[in-house]
């Protein structure tokens, strides 16, 4: 494991989490000879027979993109008057309800309401923060605040503040104020001057200036922090990640390595998601459909192959060991292959 993110050959050149291009990575791709009235149609008659057809509405639901199940959406209600969305909820429930639930909403709604759930209740899941926050575009992240303001009436970073603290706090608010650099401008003295900057906050001095790290992981581009995590390697002799990981704990040490691993390798860093998710005691549903429906059509390829690389098998059989029935069928779909 550690190899991956130890390894910095050819980062430089590698596809990022923020590519313009990064789409076609995904595993679903948009049939050519889309039918929205035929769709809705067979997901009303899924729905409304003598039971529901889970597996009718598995297999179109996870053969569409997410624009075209808008699409869908639109159509159901026109032709049938009632929300799909609404009767699938109404219909279906447990885990693949979930699922199905999820693949209906658009991206910028789903993760608003995976980051909302995240903040329910006695505890906040500080972890579904961080990978939504460190893996989400400046665009992406506005959405999501965007909805969350229409839905909820209140600003998502007055909500934040009043879930976490310290400098955890400080780091998520710069994220989710969606604020990072995203010119992809490289300057290489910038990168150096950085580099320095971290290494004397950090491995240089007795006890760790974290706002520095702070200030840099959470604002520079990919490109410069790219360049910057080679100087450091250059200048300490070690990873930017494993002074981080020497240096700090708890949630701040967890954020700031999230936001270097998917600076370095976003693939490697949802293939690590994805296992932990999968091994122990129980598989945690709630974050394998959160990942798999959430880059299907983003860069779904990388992570299998990556997962191959770490684990020496599969993602498909590793999600065929972990479930079963409907569930599974609608995983794998979105997985949209074998690697072994």
């Amino acid at each position: 494991m550690a190899s991956v993110w130890n390894d910095l050959e050819g980062l430089l050149e590698a596809p990022s989490a923020s590519d313009g291009g990064r789409s076609t990575r995904g595993s679903i791709k948009p049939p050519s000879n889309f039918n929205p009235e035929e769709d809705a149609a067979d997901l009303r008659k899924a729905l409304k027979g003598l039971g529901t057809d889970e597996k009718t509405l598995v297999q179109i639901l996870t053969q569409r993109s997410n624009a075209q199940r808008q699409v869908i959406c639109q159509a159901y209600r026109c032709q049938y008057d009632q929300s799909l969305l609404d009767d699938v909820k109404g219909d279906t429930g447990g885990d693949l309800g979930d699922m199905l639930v999820a693949l209906l909403c658009p991206p910028a709604v789903y993760d608003c309401h995976e980051v909302i759930k995240a903040m329910e209740g006695a505890g906040t899941e500080e972890g579904v923060l961080m990978e939504i926050f460190s893996s989400r575009t400046n665009a992406q992240i506005r959405a999501l605040a965007d909805v969350h303001l229409e839905e909820t009436g209140t600003a998502l970073t007055h909500r934040l503040k009043k879930e976490v603290s310290g400098e955890f706090s400080d780091a998520l608010l710069i994220l989710a104020q969606a604020e990072r650099d995203e010119s992809g401008h490289l300057n290489t003295e910038q990168a150096m001057e950085d580099a320095q900057v971290l290494y004397e906050a950090g491995e240089k001095k007795w006890g760790t200036d974290e706002s520095k790290f702070i200030e840099i992981l959470c604002r520079r581009s990919v490109a410069q922090l790219r360049r910057t995590l080679l100087e450091y390697k250059n200048l300490s002799g070690k990873t930017l990640q494993e002074s981080i990981e020497s240096e700090m704990s708890g949630d701040l040490q967890e954020l700031l390595v999230s936001v270097v691993k998917c600076v370095k390798n976003p693939g490697a860093y949802f293939a690590e998601r994805l296992r932990q998710s999968m091994k122990g005691g129980g598989t945690c549903e709630a974050s394998l459909i959160r990942i798999m429906v959430s880059r299907s059509e983003v860069d779904m390829l990388d992570i299998r192959a990556q997962f191959k690389r770490l684990y020496e098998h599969s993602l498909h059989s590793a999600i065929e060991s972990d479930l079963s029935g409907d569930l599974q069928d609608g995983v794998l779909a979105l997985c949209g292959g074998d690697d072994d």
